[in-house]
C-alpha cells in the first residue's frame, strides 16, 4: 500500500489505490526489472536515467513486482523484513528509445530497491530522460490517448477499455 501520489509529480511512479505504478515509455512489451532489498538506505546507484523515492506500507509483508496483464513476476518480495513501512527507490533507463510504441526488444531497464523507512514524502532524486519530463509537464489528471490503439476491435483497445472500467469501479 502507498500513499495516493500522481504520476505529474515525478514523471517516474505513482500510487494510486494502495498501488504503486511505474511509467515506462513503451506501450506494450517487455522491460528488464531488478529488485535489490537493503537493511537501511542505500546510495542511488549510479548511471541510471530517472530515480525517484517514494513511501510503501506493507501491512501483509509482501510487496510484489506485477505486470500489468500477467502474473507476479519472479522477483522476491520487496518487504524484506516483514509487515511494515519501506521506502521505494525507482531508477530507470532506456524511456525514450520507444515511447508509446509495441516492441518485442527489450529497451527498458528498472532497478526497484526498498529498505525499512519511516514515511517521507515521495521524491524526485534524478531527472534526465524526456519521457519523465514530458509526463511531469502534463496538468493532473490529463490522460494521454493513443486512438489508433483504443478500438474496441484490437487486443490492446480492450485491454485499454477493460483497465478504463476498473480504474473507475466499473468491474463488468
Amino acid at each position: 500500500m502507498a500513499d495516493d501520489l500522481d504520476a505529474t509529480q515525478n514523471g517516474l511512479v505513482s500510487a494510486v489505490g494502495g498501488v504503486v505504478e511505474v511509467a515506462t515509455g513503451i506501450h506494450t512489451g517487455n522491460v528488464r526489472v531488478t529488485v535489490e532489498t537493503h537493511p537501511r538506505r542505500p546510495d542511488p546507484a549510479p548511471g541510471w536515467e530517472e530515480i525517484a523515492e517514494m513511501p510503501c506500507h506493507s501491512p501483509s509483508g509482501e510487496v510484489l513486482v506485477k505486470p500489468m496483464m500477467d502474473d507476479p513476476a519472479d522477483l522476491p518480495s520487496l518487504a524484506s523484513q516483514g509487515p511494515g513501512r519501506y521506502r521505494l527507490r525507482v531508477h530507470a533507463l532506456g524511456r525514450d528509445t520507444a515511447v508509446d510504441q509495441s516492441t518485442d526488444d527489450v529497451v527498458e531497464s528498472y532497478l526497484i530497491q526498498s529498505w525499512p523507512a519511516a514515511h517521507q514524502d515521495a521524491l524526485l532524486v534524478h531527472a534526465t530522460d524526456d519521457y519523465g519530463a514530458e509526463v511531469r509537464a502534463r496538468p493532473a489528471g490529463d490522460t494521454q490517448v493513443i486512438d489508433h490503439e483504443d478500438s474496441l476491435d484490437t487486443q490492446t483497445g480492450r485491454e485499454r477499455d477493460i483497465l478504463r472500467r476498473a480504474g473507475h469501479g466499473d468491474y463488468s
